[in-house]
């Protein structure tokens, strides 16, 4: 086994781990770490979502009791059915945008200095939904309507901009909507089942002959042990934070790692893949 890409392999899980249920873009932090450490080929972008899978499997943990009560209910319980249809139909825009835009945003917007951009506008999007009146009319997951998962599928699906934050454009748009912290945060978490899922085995499938499952398994499988582990310390501590606090420590976040990147890229400490 190569230690170095063993390492690599590690520290990338981690961050996916990190980052995929915080408002701060996986995505983005995986291009810029990869960039780094020099493993943004097509071999490390086929990781990046392989890895993805052990984020997906802590949220199945921590919410596993919920999962099965859904599923076990699915045949007869209408608000089973009812959660469901929901997670489907919000899954639906980003499905649809991403198969018509999916390659236009890969090739134009997968490098680093359109996702610092895409950090510090996103943190004040952030910034203002923070700042209104926040007025709660949705305090569970369950008490969602067809038209509330509508308009949060089409905020997650801003997310198909790297940079911009899958759970962090949910959650944001959830508490436009009126959800609570709590709601708006556990349904991201639960839209990132099948949102994921999907995205990983489209991508898996569409990109099989760029790895070799016998030579990549040993460091598929630190990723994705790694993405776990760090993901399932992430999405308790989120939902522990946000019980007393608000979302703004992450645009601060957000601002400050976007003019680093954007500083290091135009003064040539970093060498970013900017095309």
């Amino acid at each position: 086994m190569d230690i170095l890409l063993a390492l690599k392999a590690l520290v990338l899980g981690v961050v996916e781990g990190l980052t995929e249920f915080l408002p701060v873009s996986s995505t983005g932090h995986l291009i810029l770490v990869g960039d780094l450490l020099n493993f943004n080929d097509d071999k490390g972008k086929i990781f990046e979502i392989v890895i993805q899978m052990g984020a997906i499997f802590a949220v199945c943990w921590e919410y596993r009791k919920k999962i099965m009560t859904v599923l076990l209910g699915l045949p007869t319980q209408k608000s089973a059915q009812k959660f469901v249809l929901n997670l489907i139909i919000a899954f639906i825009p980003l499905a649809v945008l991403g198969l018509l835009l999916g390659d236009y945003i890969t090739h134009f917007l997968f490098k680093p200095v359109p996702v610092a951009l895409a950090f510090i506008m996103g943190a004040f999007i952030i910034i203002w939904a923070e700042r209104r009146e926040h007025v709660i009319r949705i305090h569970d997951v369950d008490d969602l309507h067809a038209l509330d998962a509508l308009k949060l599928g089409l905020a997650q699906a801003c997310a198909l901009i790297p940079g911009t934050s899958r759970s962090g454009a949910t959650i944001i748009g959830g508490l436009l909507l009126g959800l609570s912290r709590k709601a708006a945060t556990e349904f991201s978490f639960f839209l990132a089942i099948p949102t994921l899922i999907i995205a990983s085995l489209y991508k898996m499938i569409k990109h099989r002959d760029l790895f070799d499952l016998a030579t990549d398994a040993p460091y598929f499988s630190i990723g994705l042990v790694a993405a776990f582990i760090s993901a399932l310390f992430a999405t308790k501590s989120l939902l522990r934070y946000i019980s007393n606090h608000n979302f703004i420590i992450f645009a601060w976040y957000r601002i400050a790692f976007g003019i680093i990147v954007l500083i290091t890229a135009y003064s040539g400490v970093v060498q970013w893949t900017v095309e």
